[in-house]
């Protein structure tokens, strides 16, 4: 392993055919000399609609597995992970060009830090984007930042879960991603905040496409009843883990 970024990629039908606009964006980002890129595309499922758009590329890796939902997949995707840092990509969404030398630039230069995010602009379906207020100072994220700022503003983070960048050894020991139906991503960046400092860039790294399919669309999304259950095992897993600390 080493000297490779994989790209982890969790998909089912209905986001299938937005995999070529990932792929674009990923085929023009440019990694230093001697680093390369691997793509991990993981079906949520094992049906027949995701195969037709998985890109014909020798950097690429298709796989299926039983439905569990967006955080099994990705998790599943891990066994091939055959590097030494893990960056997320949905589906439906799109990097913007640098994104990955730069977080690769900041977690190379620090072996302090963990993690790595950056700021995202909403892709309309006009093909506008749109950013939002709230993003912290560039630079380092210290431990349990992400978690307090979280727990004060009605569990909302500062920084989105969507644009991570991570330390493959520091994910796998966390277990991946969390078992949850929903959240898992921002319960695995809480996790990560609570053990190992972070970055965070200023510079736009995700565009997240906003379309009536996504999942964070639906109503069992936002069922009050469920998303208490779902931010109360969110926080008392980080919050058992900020007495650990990881290193390098």
């Amino acid at each position: 392993m080493g000297r490779r970024v994989v790209i982890i990629t969790a998909v089912h039908g209905p986001s299938a055919p937005f995999l070529t606009g990932a792929y674009d964006s990923l085929r023009e980002q440019r990694l230093p000399d001697g680093w390369e890129w691997h793509w991990v595309i993981q079906e949520d499922g094992q049906g027949t609609e995701v195969a037709p758009h998985v890109p014909d590329d020798d950097r690429v890796t298709f796989r299926q597995g039983r439905s569990g939902g967006p955080g099994v997949a990705r998790t599943l995707a891990l066994g091939h992970a055959d590097g030494e840092y893990v960056k997320v990509l949905d589906a439906d969404d799109q990097l913007a060009p640098g994104a990955l030398a730069r977080d690769l630039a900041a977690l190379e230069s620090d072996p302090t830090l963990g993690w790595a995010t950056s700021r995202v602009l909403d892709l309309l379906p006009d093909g506008t984007t749109a950013g939002f207020p709230g993003d912290p100072a560039p630079g380092p994220i210290e431990r349990r930042a992400v978690l307090d700022h979280w727990a004060a503003h009605d569990y909302r983070a500062q920084v989105h879960p969507a644009t991570l960048f991570v330390r493959r050894d520091l994910l796998v020991a966390l277990g991946g991603w969390m078992a949850l139906p929903a959240s898992e991503d921002t319960g695995l960046l809480l996790a990560l905040n609570a053990v190992a400092r972070g970055w965070f860039s200023a510079e736009v790294g995700l565009l997240y496409r906003k379309w009536p399919g996504q999942a964070t669309s639906q109503p069992s999304h936002t069922d009050a009843a469920e998303r208490d259950v779902r931010m109360a095992v969110v926080e008392a897993r980080a919050r058992a883990l900020h007495g650990l600390r990881w290193s390098a």
